[in-house]
């Protein structure tokens, strides 16, 4: 990494002084030699792997983050609770996995009607937005997870999400309800309301159209 080029060092400083992840498309509007973006990118991964930060992408965005290894010994606990509703949560799941889906795809999944809260808290979260209409009389919106979604629950793509064999096999299916292992994920899980009691789930009734 001695002498590197000057796409490479402004990458690196958009990257090192954003606040937030960077569109990889930003990026290259911003170098020189365009098409080679791929290969700086990787070469910043490479460097960076084995130091105190690391080069992370997540869905289209990179981003630097502490090294998974460091993690414990930098962490400042601060209390700060985000309560979700157990219909937010479930909602969240069937998007992630069904998407993009429309509200009435979605309650014909739960099982009941839901109002406008869940949607909206989602939207407000970060976690889901609009991706255009259904062709159907109607022509109702439909829902899909964002690049927050992903980085909350670090996925580099949303097809790494868990099938469900792996769900299975991971043990958070034994006791626990196929749509609550969602929150389990993250790296900082969510607090469901306490006023609402967990009960187990049906996984094939729910994941029956789930990727394998």
């Amino acid at each position: 990494m001695m002498n590197l080029n000057k796409d490479i060092k402004i990458i690196e400083a958009i990257l090192f002084a954003s606040s937030e992840p960077v569109l990889e498309e930003d990026l290259i509007e911003k170098i020189n030699e365009k098409n080679k973006i791929n290969e700086y990118l990787k070469t910043l991964e490479e460097f960076y792997s084995t130091r105190g930060i690391n080069l992370s992408k997540t869905g289209s965005k990179w981003s630097f983050k502490t090294s998974p290894d460091l993690t414990s010994e930098l962490t400042i606990f601060k209390k700060q609770k985000r309560k979700i509703s157990r219909a937010a949560t479930e909602t969240l799941a069937i998007i992630a996995y069904y998407q993009p889906i429309t509200r009435s795809e979605i309650e014909n999944i739960r099982g009941v009607q839901m109002g406008r809260g869940s949607i909206d808290h989602l939207v407000e979260i970060g976690w889901i937005r609009p991706s255009g209409r259904k062709k159907i009389p109607g022509r109702p919106t439909l829902w899909s997870t964002t690049d927050l979604f992903l980085e909350q629950f670090g996925l580099e793509d949303i097809n790494d999400l868990p099938n469900k064999e792996e769900l299975k096999a991971s043990g958070f299916l034994e006791k626990r309800s196929a749509i609550a292992t969602i929150s389990d994920i993250a790296e900082n899980p969510l607090d469901l309301n306490n006023e609402e009691q967990e009960e187990e789930e049906n996984l094939d009734d729910f994941l029956t159209e789930n990727k394998e």
